[in-house]
């Protein structure tokens, strides 16, 4: 029958989505890891909406499982619409550069690959070959990145760098899958009648799973493996201690599950004693600086008083830190540094949307939680019904490591194909399902093959406009490695042609700005068609961060790249340059007002046009938001010596000696303003950002 073979070809297309998802990657391409998940997911996902679609042409029935947690998501992917909506910038809540993480699309996708999980995987059968397709990718993954530990470079397939770099994303991400296949094993090992083959296979990749986590050493992987695996221990002794009938029998002790507590407890106690034995032994050193959970909630709680219903959108979590970060961050050294999400994907996700969000997310998991917990108590008596409570641990899992922690796109996606994969088998099994029949009835035939039409043509065209944005990316890597700056030019004139965003238009003007950088440093006169092509480029780089702007706003990175347009043009003597600077720089500070460096920057600009009066004020601006800020310190030393204030120099220069003592230039300078040393002029140390191993600001 054709709609078994379409049906196949559907289930195949989800298999690919969710099986391939962890280890997808584009060798070769320079596309990042995490952009190219997306054109699998787009791509497969679409595949197998169709073919489902085209399947229910020739039996003319729809069955759905019922079911509260998919109106649930759904609730949180209208909210998230509403919310894209509202954002006074819509483009970045809707798609953002590339299908971002948080944006409308994505959630979307998110829900989508949900419910046609819960719909394809209703049938045991196919459940479990996903669940072994994962744990077989899943060993791929490892035994790659074990190699990659061995020779990075050899294994970086011109897409991945150090040993810490790998195919499912950051390397706190790579620990959380491990132990999310590690807990899988764990489920399977206890509660499945399986092979002796495969029980010895899935040793096998339990222990990888502990090599790679004991590599990481990420304390909140302990934590979440050691709660999981006590649970599967508890679950085990419940269920052995009786059958069917209630007749109580001998129980069985889960040794493998202690043992995983036991060592989970024992490196949570040990710290760096025993933790970072392996890292240090394979000379990893893992590095990722993140905001705290209280970081986020202080910058949600701004987000909430300026807009309590809709918050300031989805995909916007740079923005609101930029607007409204803690002070206490800037007396840290990683002041300076942007992030994208807060201390987890889901806390990011309730801060951007607002009030509905949070609300939405909540009744979401609530949801989740109250229907998965009847069901794994259901179980307590019946030695039955494993494959979804399988499915029910992993989602868990991957949700919860979510909430405290920004996983990125593969570990949040493969969570919501858990959940559609656990809402098909349990609606199955408890017969919770809605068919539809329309065959038969003409007026009803009409409507739904019309609905299902518009389903397919909407998933197709959605699908060649993501591939078409997709192209772009490829066309902005090989800007950065392009051999001249005509090829440059090129290639990102040819990125914004296929996906405008702000992003493309600040490079655009950074390629102005870098060709512009080396006429100047050749040290020799511009020639007639070299000053003809600067003044054409100039007015190419000032359109492009002029359209920047246009795209967003609310970004203050798109107004300091025109102040530094302006301040690089100034340096060739245009003093206009240096009052539009100032604008430009004016603009970016009152989107990101606790940010010292561009109180600096204005502090300087005005120095340059001999306005000490003005500069003095942003440079103690600076001071006020940074005390420990050495750069400003410095300037303002500058700017009270030629002011003749030589005792106020003096004491602004001490004050960054004694931050910085060591710095031989600084010393020098402290000395000549002391009247030990020939006048020499201020230094201008640079910042020593070295950061530490999961340090949160």
């Amino acid at each position: 029958m054709i709609s078994n073979i379409l049906d196949r070809i559907s289930f195949y297309s989800l298999f690919a989505v969710i099986v391939f998802l962890p280890i997808f990657f584009l060798p070769f391409s320079k596309i990042p890891i995490e952009t190219s998940k997306g054109l699998i997911l787009v791509v497969g996902l679409t595949a197998s909406i169709i073919f489902w679609s085209a399947a229910r042409f020739t039996d003319g029935k729809v069955t759905l499982p019922k079911s509260t947690i998919l109106m649930g998501g759904l609730g949180v992917v209208l909210v998230v619409l509403v919310s894209a909506f509202f954002s006074s910038v819509p483009v970045v809540s809707f798609f953002g550069i590339m299908l971002d993480v948080g944006t409308f699309w994505f959630m979307l996708s998110a829900f989508l690959l949900m419910l046609i999980s819960s719909i394809i995987l209703r049938e045991g059968n196919r459940a479990k070959i996903v669940l072994l397709g994962i744990l077989f990718s899943t060993a791929i993954l490892f035994l790659f990145q074990i190699l990659r530990f061995t020779a990075p470079e050899f294994f970086s397939l011109g897409v991945l760098g150090g040993k810490t770099e790998n195919l499912i994303g950051s390397f706190n991400s790579l620990g959380l899958f491990a132990g999310f296949s590690l807990i899988l094993s764990l489920f399977l090992v206890e509660f499945f009648q399986v092979s002796k083959l495969l029980r010895w296979l899935l040793f096998i990749l339990s222990l990888a799973s502990l090599v790679l986590i004991a590599s990481v050493n990420f304390p909140l992987i302990w934590k979440l493996v050691g709660f999981f695996a006590l649970i599967i221990f508890v679950y085990k002794v419940s269920i052995s201690g009786s059958n069917e009938e209630g007749e109580v029998k001998s129980r069985t002790f889960p040794a493998f599950s202690f043992i995983v507590v036991m060592l989970s407890l024992l490196f949570l106690m040990s710290g760096q004693f025993i933790g970072g034995f392996l890292p240090n032994r394979l000379g990893i050193s893992n590095v990722e600086v993140r905001p705290s959970l209280s970081s986020t909630v202080s910058v949600s709680k701004q987000i909430l008083q300026a807009d309590p219903i809709f918050g300031i959108g989805p995909n916007r979590w740079n923005e609101a830190w930029a607007k409204y970060k803690p002070e206490v961050v800037n007396s840290t050294q990683f002041w300076d540094m942007n992030f994208t999400n807060g201390s987890g994907l889901i806390p990011t996700f309730m801060g951007t949307t607002g009030g509905l969000g949070i609300l939405a997310w909540a009744i979401f998991l609530v949801l989740l939680l109250v229907t998965d917990i009847k069901i794994l108590f259901s179980n307590i008596r019946r030695r039955a019904n494993f494959e979804y409570v399988a499915f029910f641990i992993g989602a868990i899992y991957l949700l919860v490591a979510s909430f405290f922690y920004s996983v990125g796109s593969a570990v949040f996606l493969l969570s919501f194909a858990f959940i559609g994969a656990f809402i098909g088998l349990s609606s199955k099994a408890g017969k919770k399902e809605i068919s539809f029949s329309f065959l038969k009835d003409p007026r009803k035939s009409f409507f739904y093959i019309l609905f299902l039409v518009i389903i397919m043509i909407l998933s197709a065209g959605l699908s060649f406009k993501y591939i078409e944005r997709f192209a772009s990316v490829s066309y902005f890597a090989k800007t950065f490695t392009a051999p001249d700056f005509l090829k440059a030019e090129e290639n990102i004139d040819k990125a914004i042609l296929l996906h405008p965003n702000d992003l493309y238009f600040r490079t655009s003007a950074q390629v102005f700005l870098s060709k512009l950088n080396f006429l100047i440093n050749k040290g020799t006169p511009l020639a007639p068609e070299e000053s003809e092509g600067l003044q054409a480029g100039f007015n190419k780089a000032l359109n492009s961060v002029t359209q920047a702007i246009e795209y967003n706003k609310e970004n203050y990175l798109n107004f300091n790249s025109l102040g530094v347009l302006y301040s690089t043009v100034a340096t060739l003597g245009e003093t206009e340059a240096h009052n539009r600077a100032i604008e430009a720089y004016m603009s970016a500070s009152l989107l990101s007002p606790g940010n010292p460096g561009l109180k600096l920057t204005i502090a300087r600009s005005y120095m340059l046009l001999e306005k000490n009066d003005e500069a003095r004020n942003f440079a103690l601006e600076a001071i006020t938001l940074k005390p420990n800020y050495i750069e400003a310190l410095i300037t303002l030393s500058q700017i009270e010596r030629v002011s003749g204030n030589n005792s106020e120099a003096l004491s602004y220069a001490e004050q960054a000696l004694a931050l910085s003592p060591t710095n031989n230039e600084l010393i020098q300078y402290v000395d000549s303003l002391r009247g030990t040393r020939t006048p020499a002029p201020a230094p201008i140390p640079v910042e020593d950002n070295a950061e530490e191993n999961n340090t949160e600001n």
